[in-house]
């Protein structure tokens, strides 16, 4: 019997070469895009998951409740804290910030991003794998470093590093005592080199005097297999934990919420959080995609399939009279759909095979077609055999369900129920592209008016470089050459830019201050140059002088900072206010400018006074940005001979900060056309269909008189109703989702007509470029041919 549906199967197929083509490409189409989708949502979903009893390590994060502000840091006492007074917490580690540090061995050296001090239980607490070393004593000795595989073959040549020596920052020997294998792709947490905490705490505050009141620190810890995880469970975990807190420290009001390992990487948006995090809105919005495309290339087949049924009503008549009974029918019906399904994947891999490179490069990620992974082979295999069984189900009960006495008579029509049927497909197809077309509309206008927004500061032409190595010491050398060179006069000192300003406080008092209000102010370091340099804008009052010492009594807050303290913006300057402790003099207000991404809405911030470095900024020439980059670079070799120069420009790293949406926007454009043809595929097949069943039809009209555009016009307006409707269906879908999307930037665009509009006009001429081609060549068919037989 299978034999047999085989068979008939493929000499179905070669009957119909056009319809067999569209079926099978329009099929594997959709199931590469489900496939490539389901591999990004499936690693983005895997981050984290490798290590051991991942589901009971969590980090600890802080939140100051009134400011609704969220960080990933933690003072540095807690962990030992709430290790020795939680019994439901097993272990604890703490990390470090990323470092930027320069290494050394013999004459190799380079700025290396990836350095962390950790606490010496490190490695029991995360599982990344130790390729040379002992994992229980790998940090225990102060001066000992392990290093990443990568970092051991790029330095030394080979794994076989034990023992070797590391020097750090021209100062610091460290003796390599382990390797670790390189770090997944899939960890949030991407390190080369990690050094024990008992070397920093020789000479950090934090760690030597147990500070409370200071947030630098990642804490991490295990539950005990016995603690509850349910929601309450963790709740009250929560509240153990601020309560050992308010202990030791009884001023800050800091509530901490816990965040399992495996949701750190898109749920993450935190300030001082690492870099590199995913977004869990974007995974959903792909999720969503993937099924709506899937569901496209279903319905593609469906419809195609159920066009055709008329050339097949006699054959169904005839198997019924010589005894097929109705699951035969299905059954050979639904054979028939699963060869088509099979030969579509095998296709389908071919497709992911070659466009795989393509995608990580617009994806981001490092993903690879492996044959040989059975939960991959055994998803592929499970999308396509139901894919096929839902595809083949509505064609196989309509087929099998023809009564032999009306289609061997020639009575049986298509119409009525079938022409319902694939009109709704067509309507569910277009529905998904115009969404898809608005969406990729609407995250393009969103990446263009980041790129151009007004961000209170002129980004472009600013040339950096960090302070690093002497220049810390030789601040003053270091203004005196900029100042002296024509292509370097314009600069200006800041502590920290405008991508990554992370210092916070809260120590900050005013007259009239609610003595229960504890809103958290942003800080920057600034010099007198600030304001020519960024061209940033004083609403009031001025900048720094050239006097530093005169300015240490002063200070600078944006528009943000006053509205927080109710202080009306004409009696600002003049006003005294307690920074730190310090009394200082407000002498300018600064329009606000974003010193965040603008997902974030633009906080109360103060810039003190800068005189100790930490970038040397500077605006350059038109047409001198080669020559200024030179005379930079001869700088830092004679002030800092014995790091490598290193540089950047600050437009290149604010557009940085919206990789994710980028790639978005770029995925979204992809799987928008992709959608668009499967559409098209089918909507091509369809007008083939019609316009051969209505041959006859169009020969007696152009007899009759009617013109060729009539005849095209009387083709293409048979789907133009079931577009109207398909967006009707899309805009409040569509407005609703990408609304939730835009609802995640504090600065976004507004969604107006046009775009659902233009959607709407895209998808009739797609739709009547489609047809036409078929239907132009009914249209000129010689009337004598298709009438011939009457």
């Amino acid at each position: 019997m299978f034999r047999n549906y085989f068979k008939v199967a493929i000499r179905n197929l070669l009957r119909q070469k056009g319809f067999s083509f569209i079926n099978i490409f329009g099929l594997a189409l959709g199931i590469t895009c489900t496939a490539l989708i389901g591999m990004w949502v499936n690693d983005e979903l895997s981050y984290d998951r490798f290590h051991n009893d991942y589901e009971r390590l969590y980090r600890i994060t802080a939140t100051l409740p009134e400011m609704k502000v969220h960080a990933a840091v933690t003072p540095a006492p807690l962990a030992q804290a709430i290790k020795n007074e939680i019994p439901e917490v097993e272990d604890v580690v703490r990390i470090s910030s990323v470092n930027r540090e320069l290494i050394q061995v013999g004459d190799i050296k380079f700025e290396e991003d990836g350095l962390v001090f950790a606490d010496s239980n490190f490695f029991k607490m995360f599982s990344f794998p130790l390729i040379k070393g002992d994992r229980e004593k790998a940090l225990l000795n102060p001066e000992g470093i392990v290093i990443s595989e990568k970092m051991a073959l790029k330095y030394f040549g080979t794994t076989d590093v034990l023992e070797k020596t590391i020097r750090k920052d021209n100062k610091e020997d460290f003796t390599v005592t382990a390797v670790m294998a390189n770090i997944p792709d899939n960890s949030h947490l991407h390190v080369d080199f990690v050094v024990p905490m008992r070397f920093l705490a020789r000479t950090n505050d934090d760690l030597k005097k147990n500070i409370w009141d200071n947030y630098n620190w990642y804490t991490y810890f295990r539950l005990s297999s016995k603690a509850p995880q349910s929601k309450a469970g963790i709740a009250d975990l929560e509240k153990k934990i601020q309560n050992v807190y308010k202990k030791n420290e009884t001023v800050l009001k800091v509530s901490f919420i816990l965040q399992p390992l495996a949701k750190i990487h898109l749920y993450s948006n935190f300030l001082a959080d690492l870099p590199g995090h995913g977004n869990a809105q974007n995974v959903y919005i792909f999720m969503v995609v993937a099924v709506f495309i899937l569901v496209v290339a279903c319905l593609n087949f469906m419809n195609l399939a159920t066009a055709r049924a008329a050339r097949r009503a006699k054959e169904v008549g005839l198997r019924k009279v010589v005894g097929a009974i109705r699951p035969h029918l299905v059954g050979q019906f639904l054979a028939e759909s699963l060869i088509v399904a099979l030969l579509s994947l095998v296709l389908a891999l071919l497709l992911i095979y070659l466009a795989l490179p393509y995608f990580n490069t617009l994806g981001g990620k490092n993903l690879s077609l492996d044959l040989t992974n059975v939960r991959l082979i055994t998803g592929l295999l499970g999308i396509t055999v139901v894919t096929g069984l839902l595809a083949g189900s509505y064609p196989a009960l309509y087929l099998s369900g023809f009564l032999p006495a009306t289609v061997l008579k020639g009575n049986f029509n298509g119409g009525g129920s079938g022409s319902l049927f694939r009109n709704t497909m067509v309507v569910i197809q277009f529905a998904v592209s115009i969404s898809l077309i608005v969406g990729t509309a609407i995250v393009y206008r969103q990446l263009k008016y980041i790129q151009h927004l007004n961000l209170g500061f002129d980004k472009e032409n600013l040339l950096y470089v960090p302070m690093t190595g002497e220049m810390w010491g030789k601040y003053e050398s270091m203004r005196t050459k900029l100042a002296s060179n024509r292509l370097t006069s314009q600069y200006s000192f800041i502590s920290g830019l405008p991508t990554s300003s992370s210092g916070a406080t809260v120590s900050v008092e005013w007259k009239g201050k609610d003595p229960n209000s504890q809103p958290l102010f942003y800080n920057t370091a600034i010099d007198e140059n600030f304001e020519e340099v960024f061209k940033a804008t004083f609403v009031e009052g001025h900048g720094y002088t050239e006097n530093a010492k005169a300015d240490s009594t002063s200070i600078i807050v944006n528009q943000a900072a006053l509205k927080t303290m109710d202080m009306p913006l004409e009696s600002a300057v003049g006003t005294r206010i307690t920074v730190w402790n310090r009394e200082l003099t407000i002498i300018g207000v600064v329009k606000d400018f974003n010193f965040k991404p603008v997902q974030e809405p633009i906080g109360p911030m103060f810039l003190n006074r800068n005189t100790w470095g930490g970038y040397a900024i500077v605006r350059t020439l038109p047409g001198e940005t080669d020559n200024t980059i030179k005379a930079l670079e001869q700088m830092c070799k004679e002030i800092n001979p014995s790091y490598p120069f290193n540089y950047n420009f600050v437009d290149q790293d604010i557009a940085k900060l919206y990789t994710s949406e980028q790639r978005l926007g770029n995925l979204f454009n992809v799987f928008a056309v992709l959608a668009i043809v499967i559409s098209c595929l089918g909507l091509y097949g369809l007008s083939a269909y019609l316009a051969e069943r209505r041959t006859r039809e169009l020969g007696i009209r152009k007899v009759l008189g009617a013109s060729g555009f009539q005849l095209v016009y009387l083709l293409s307006a048979t789907f133009t109703r079931p577009i109207l409707i398909a967006t009707a269906i899309a805009v409040p879908l569509a407005w609703y989702g990408m609304s939730q999307w835009l609802n995640g930037f504090a600065f976004h665009v507004d969604i107006d007509w046009t775009i659902f509009a233009i959607a709407f006009v895209s998808a009739l001429i797609i739709a009547w470029l489609t047809v036409s081609f078929e239907s132009i060549k009914a249209a000129t068919t010689n009337p004598v041919k298709s009438l011939r037989s009457e």
